[in-house]
């Protein structure tokens, strides 16, 4: 049987261990198959930790996830899907969006029919503002390049060359990691917007060599794209030059580093999660995640769905078990806060959007596998994408 297999057969115990009870229904849209798959699995696995470990029904309702698989960023599908949901599904929640134009294509449809939407990842910075009912438990990619931008700032690194995916979020950090880089004297010697379809990385790096900056930032999506950047970055001698490798949590997702090997190692990255984290609560968020899929380890995505949950059992249980009123659900997660995993964590008053802290990592060989380590935290970080 498949992971994934195992996944909707567990899911679907899950939901058949209800009671007589009415059941709380999660309307979940993720990828479930294709490339990104791997989206889809973390994200229920981030959920399926936090009902191992705080049981799987809230004020006496039964949880019932309802999966539907977006495959991927496709907002006609994923609009076709949350319809669905909401009309002949009657779901209580919608939750899940890995991708921005899904989340973007759905928000409409919360604010008409009233629906609380939680997003587990999806990160463009204005997607809380397109509906009253969406908040975001995830992160943005502001957040993130605002983290690696301002300790840049901090260690003198003066000339930066910046390399992207050239699409809406490669697009989005760019921008902010220049904004914030810039405000306090950095100069952007160059840039890169790289075309998603198989890219050369290698006459894209000869040409940063060339122009002899201290660091390079770079931002891809996680998987193929990104080892592949980093290997060309090894293999034309960038390090050998003096230009430091910087970007976020994506060139070094939790899930992939076994797969990228050595290639990672001594990455400075920003994020607000590391499946090292140094916590109680995190160790056991870790062991709990092994139990229930040994053969991954829990990323950025799986943390955020586990808080997701933690957010919607808590509005829940206030409201003792009714959550037909969408606008009393989203009064209470607004300005929610809780200790996550990751570290503290708030639900904007403003906005809807998540407030948390950022860490700045290293990727060390630890001698148990390569993990991000943590050497500094900037505390509770609102995002600035939206200025």
């Amino acid at each position: 049987m498949s992971r994934l297999a195992a996944t909707l057969l567990a899911t679907a115990i899950f939901a058949g261990s209800a009671a007589a009870a009415e059941p709380l229904k999660l309307g979940f849209v993720a990828p479930m198959s294709g490339a990104q798959a791997e989206y889809g699995l973390q994200m229920m696995n981030g959920m399926k930790t936090y009902m191992a470990q705080h049981g799987d029904s809230v004020a006496d309702r039964p949880i019932e996830i309802i999966v539907k698989d977006s495959g991927g960023p496709n907002p006609d599908v994923a609009k076709r899907l949350t319809q669905e949901l909401i009309v002949r599904d009657k779901v209580d929640f919608l939750v899940g969006y890995g991708f921005s134009p899904n989340a973007f294509a759905a928000a409409p449809l919360a604010t008409e029919s009233e629906t609380p939407l939680i997003i587990f990842n999806a990160a463009s910075s204005t997607i809380p503002l397109k509906s009253p009912y969406i908040a975001r438990v995830s992160m943005t990619l502001a957040q993130h390049a605002y983290g690696i931008a301002k300790w840049a700032n901090e260690q003198d690194i003066q000339k930066v060359y910046t390399l992207y995916a050239d699409y809406a979020p490669g697009q989005d950090a760019n921008k902010q990691f220049k904004k914030i880089f810039t405000a306090e004297g950095g100069e952007i010697v160059g840039e890169i917007g790289v075309p998603l379809s198989s890219p050369d990385f290698g006459p894209y790096m000869q040409r940063i060599k060339d122009a002899q900056p201290d660091a390079v930032f770079m931002w891809f999506p996680s998987g193929e794209l990104a080892n592949t950047m980093l290997k060309s970055y090894r293999e034309r001698g960038l390090e050998e030059a003096g230009i430091r490798a910087l970007g976020t949590s994506d060139l070094v997702d939790d899930h992939s580093l076994d797969s990228m090997g050595e290639d990672a190692v001594g990455l400075i990255t920003s994020a607000h999660y590391s499946a090292a984290h140094d916590s109680e609560l995190n160790k056991a968020f870790v062991e709990t995640y092994a139990e229930i899929d040994p053969d991954t380890r829990p990323n950025f995505m799986a943390v955020a769905a586990y808080d997701g949950l933690a957010a919607i059992y808590k509005v829940t249980e206030d409201l003792g078990g009714d959550v037909s009123n969408g606008e009393k659900v989203m009064e209470l997660l607004t300005g929610m806060t809780f200790e996550s995993p990751r570290g503290p964590i708030e639900i904007s008053s403003e906005d809807r959007d998540i407030v948390q802290n950022i860490y700045i990592r290293e990727t060390k060989d630890t001698g148990e596998g390569l993990y991000n380590i943590e050497f500094q935290t900037m505390p509770m970080v609102v995002d600035q994408g939206k200025e």
